[in-house]
This record gives structure tokens, sequence and C-alpha cells, in this order.
């Protein structure tokens, strides 16, 4: 079929999914870049995934929120927003603080709404015992309420700095490797599934 005579839902499944990967974490010493490091090793072999990697740590969001944001707050506001519009899916990468997740995550999240609208999300997660899980769980319900659809596969990293290795390698990926996939195909699925119903009927609350 010739792509310039296809109907837009056509050519909205064949054009890469862009995807945001918000890197959550800012602490001072963060295990976070290996994290996002491995994940993107993972998007560049996945077929039809284009990536943005947002660095929480490289933001500078005004703390206070404000529903008429002052010329300061909007020059913040632009160097992020239009590319969180501008993805069709979001992997968050988060670690686990105090059985949740980062603060500044939650302020980037609340800055926003309709960016969020209708696309999927999904989560990888690094932490100690828990692997950053009841981080994610919070997270959940967080982006149901922005109308985002949640992933239900997620990767998570148990004791994540004892895995890689100097290099950030992963020791044994086997297993994370797969789950990776498995998220990822979900994802995609998720991802097109959504912007081209949209294309057919805009979403609107």
């Amino acid at each position: 079929m010739d792509l310039t005579t296809a109907p837009a839902s056509t050519t909205a499944s064949a054009a890469p999914l862009k995807v945001a990967v918000v890197l959550a974490s800012n602490r001072e010493g963060r295990f976070a870049p290996v994290v996002s490091d491995w994940l993107l090793s993972r998007t560049a072999g996945h077929p039809g995934i284009e990536t943005d990697l947002i660095d929480i740590a490289e933001l500078d969001l005004p703390n206070a929120l404000s529903h008429r944001p002052d010329a300061e707050a909007l020059a913040r506001l632009a160097v992020v927003s239009p590319r969180l519009a501008a993805a069709d899916a979001f992997v968050v990468v988060t670690p686990e603080y105090n059985h949740s997740y980062p603060a500044p995550l939650k302020n980037l999240i609340d800055w926003h709404h309709a960016e969020w609208q209708a696309k999927p999300v999904a989560f990888v997660s690094y932490g100690g015992v828990s692997g950053g899980l009841r981080a994610v769980e919070h997270l959940r319900q967080v982006f149901a309420e922005l109308h985002a659809v949640g992933i239900r596969d997620t990767v998570s990293f148990h004791n994540a700095g004892a895995l890689f290795d100097d290099e950030g390698r992963h020791k044994d990926p086997t297993g994370c490797d797969a789950a990776a996939k498995n998220l990822l195909d979900q994802l995609v699925w998720w991802g097109r599934a959504l912007r081209d119903a949209k294309a057919v009927r805009p979403y609107g609350v």
C-alpha cells in the first residue's frame, strides 16, 4: 500500500513508537543511570521504538504548583513538557525511597495532565529486598488518576547494586532480558493501539 494514500490509522501504526524514558532519581551517587543504560540497550534492539531519555536530575521544575505559572516557570516547563506531549508511551525508571517513589518524580507528574492521558506507562524499578515494587504500586494509582494505562508486567532489580558489574553489565541477564522483552512487547501493543484509537477519535474527559 502506498503510504501517501493510506488511511491515517494505518500510517500511524507503521510509525515508530515514541517512548519517553523517565529517569526518576536525582539523589547524589544514584544508581539510576546504570539501570536506565541497561534499559536503553534493550530498547535499542526492539523494532519500532524510538526513545527519549528524560532525566529528572537535569530538570529544574518549580516546587510550587500553579494554575498560572509565571514566565520563569513556563521557561522551565518548556524544556520538558513538549517532550512528554510528543511521547506515545512512557517507561518510568524508579528507585524506592521509604516505601514510595522520589519526590521530584511526583513534581514532574503533577505539573502535567493531558501529556499523560490515554498513553501506556511501564515501570522499571530497583532497590533493596523489595526491588522498588512498592514504589511501582504507588505509581500505578497516580497514573490511573491521570487516565494513563499501566502496563501489567514490570522489570525489577532486587538488591540492584550486587547484580551489575563495574562496567554496568548485568551479571546474569537471562531473566531480566526476558522480562524486558515482555514489558516492551506489551508497551508497544498498548502504545500502538491507543495511538491508532486517538487518530480515529480524540480522547476527552
